[in-house]
């Protein structure tokens, strides 16, 4: 994948080449232009099945994780084919490289891939599973080989864990983290406590490289929420 990120680390857009019958996936509703050189087409989240067998399990993705059921295909016409994409909600773009390294990622974070890259549902644990806020009891983990361009809300921070101790990060903050490392879901102040406030914290254990955002969606409601209609 063949692409430029613009400036701005605020509200940053990606610019993606594509030469004739080269194919990525973007998240659907990511377009922001193209020059005409590329077809869009909405296919479903099923990792490249097809017929009733993919439909079912599109249903399945959307029905356990909250993922649209569809993604949209982008394919290059010509030979300097370009579409710009950018994510729904103000932050940066990053690209992680997948291969011999693959990754667990939020489910909100995809935003595009080659079509040699996709994700897939892994199921966690019943407690992981009740407490966690990265799509219940499935994760989404990576497979294949390629980029994947992944968003943020806010800034990504990269931290490089060597094993010698637990690094510990808010839940709503994890972007995406390596295959490799254990992880665990904890409430921050101790059991069924939440006095501090922090809520729900991932508590990482191994060697592998852990990414943040420096924001989360969810503090930001609970900031607006005050001043929105009630309905009543």
């Amino acid at each position: 994948m063949k692409y430029k990120l613009t400036d701005s680390t605020a509200f940053q857009l990606a610019e993606i080449a594509l030469s004739r019958g080269e194919e990525i996936r973007i998240e659907r509703g990511a377009m922001v232009y193209h020059n005409g050189g590329i077809s869009l087409e909405g296919k479903m989240n099923s990792n490249g099945s097809g017929g009733l067998g993919g439909l079912v399990k599109a249903i399945g993705r959307s029905a356990v994780s909250g993922e649209s059921m569809f993604i949209t295909s982008v394919t290059g016409m010509t030979d300097d084919g370009i579409i710009g994409i950018a994510p729904g909600a103000p932050g940066v773009i990053r690209e992680l490289p997948i291969g011999e390294k693959q990754w667990r990622i939020n489910d909100s974070s995809f935003l595009a891939g080659d079509a040699s890259v996709t994700y897939e549902m892994k199921r966690q644990s019943f407690g992981k599973a009740m407490f966690g806020g990265t799509g219940g009891f499935f994760i989404m983990e990576t497979k294949g080989s390629g980029t994947m361009l992944v968003t943020a809300y806010g800034d990504i921070m990269e931290f490089d864990l060597d094993g010698s101790r637990p690094f510990i990060a808010d839940n709503t903050h994890v972007v995406a983290w390596s295959r490799e490392l254990d992880y665990e879901i904890k409430v921050a102040s101790g059991a069924f406590g939440f006095t501090s406030g922090e809520g729900l914290v991932n508590e990482f254990r191994g060697v592998g490289k852990v990414l943040l955002q420096t924001r989360n969606v969810q503090s930001l409601a609970e900031v607006l929420s005050p001043f929105m209609p009630s309905g009543k």
